[in-house]
């Protein structure tokens, strides 16, 4: 699976370059995913600008990594998903599950909010 990581001072952002994320390419996403949250840096943008489709072990997956992201304390969060693949997603009532923006820098901004909220809580 081809990606670009483009890595910021709090949050990596990880922009398929695939049209299709198949069921084939679930292991090595969770993999991908995963692997963040042994890094310095944890909190992860998945940026779906390229994705036209995904597969419902996709979509599972997704809803799972977000969850495994926030029991770590850690941001997870899904921007410029297209059109169909959103529709998609809400049809397969897993839209409301995921942490989702329509765009990058959005993302970026509640990645900020939640490390702010978390060294907050943390002073309690």
């Amino acid at each position: 699976m081809n990606v670009k990581i483009d890595t910021k001072e709090k949050f990596h952002v990880i922009t398929p370059q695939e049209s299709v994320l198949s069921v084939n390419m679930t292991d090595e996403l969770s993999r991908l995913l995963l692997s963040h949250l042994e890094k310095q840096v944890k909190n992860v943008i998945l940026n779906l600008k390229n994705v036209a489709e995904l597969s419902t072990e996709t979509a599972d997956l997704l809803v799972q990594t977000q969850q495994n992201f926030y029991e770590q304390g850690v941001s997870f969060v899904i921007c410029e998903m297209q059109p169909a693949v959103e529709q998609w997603l809400d049809d397969q009532e897993q839209l409301e599950l995921l942490n989702a923006t329509p765009t990058e820098s959005e993302a970026w901004d509640i990645v900020q909010m939640e490390e702010i909220e978390r060294e907050l809580l943390g002073d309690e």
